[in-house]
């Protein structure tokens, strides 16, 4: 199933940000009337009627490559439920090389998912960057770590799920490209429920289906697919 059927997804070349160190890639926010907001908006719905009003409260967004738009419909995404209302957290699960500081600067560099993750105890309150809009709240990634499979894979990023999804209406979990590394689905193991991105011209129909075999297979529920067009 195709909820996002289009999308102009290339960065705004050169363009400055917005205030509160949002991308101008946030097309909610910087394009609010634009058909990349609308195809936004209808995801949104899309994902409130199959996943959301069902009492589902995580969902990992993956890609099966690179450069298929995952951070951006992530964070976009999230933007756009926390407009009407939702308590949102966005988290930043790619702890190789993070997307989301591109689109949502973080405010205190090197706090974040990996910081919380070394701990000896998951503090998670210390790593959120809470208020980043009204019902937004942003988890980065932090610094590269050298062991990000061993990290996600302890059972300190469990509670750190289950702490999140008591706390938030919602956890959108920004995922590195499943081609890379088994992290992507150990993240939409843990989250339980999974949206796969995908781009026109760019992603192979084969490892899409292998992906969503993977996912599938290791009880991660795919909730729909996300075709994004240049």
């Amino acid at each position: 199933m195709s909820f996002f059927r289009r999308s102009q997804a290339a960065p705004v070349a050169n363009a400055p940000p917005l205030p509160g160190g949002f991308s101008r890639d946030i097309v909610m926010l910087s394009e609010p009337a634009g058909p990349r907001a609308e195809a936004i908006r209808a995801l949104r719905t899309q994902v409130m009627a199959q996943h959301l009003s069902m009492g589902r409260r995580a969902l990992a967004v993956v890609a099966p490559s690179v450069d298929c738009g995952c951070s951006f419909v992530t964070a976009n995404l999230a933007v756009a439920f926390s407009q009407i209302g939702v308590k949102t957290l966005l988290l930043d699960g790619d702890l190789r090389t993070a997307g989301i500081d591109f689109l949502i600067g973080p405010r205190r560099p090197g706090v974040g998912l990996r910081a919380c993750l070394s701990e000896d105890v998951v503090n998670i309150a210390s790593n959120i960057e809470e208020s980043v809009q009204p019902n937004l709240s942003v988890m980065h990634a932090g610094e590269p770590a050298t062991d990000p499979s061993e990290l996600l894979g302890d059972v300190a990023f469990e509670q750190l799920m289950a702490a999140c999804m008591r706390e938030y209406d919602l956890t959108l979990i920004d995922s590195p490209p499943a081609n890379i590394a088994s992290d992507a689905l150990r993240l939409s193991v843990v989250a339980g429920y999974s949206l796969i991105v995908t781009r026109r011209n760019r992603s192979l129909v084969p490892d899409v289906k292998t992906l969503a075999a993977d996912l599938a297979a290791n009880g991660a529920k795919v909730i729909g697919t996300v075709l994004v067009e240049r």
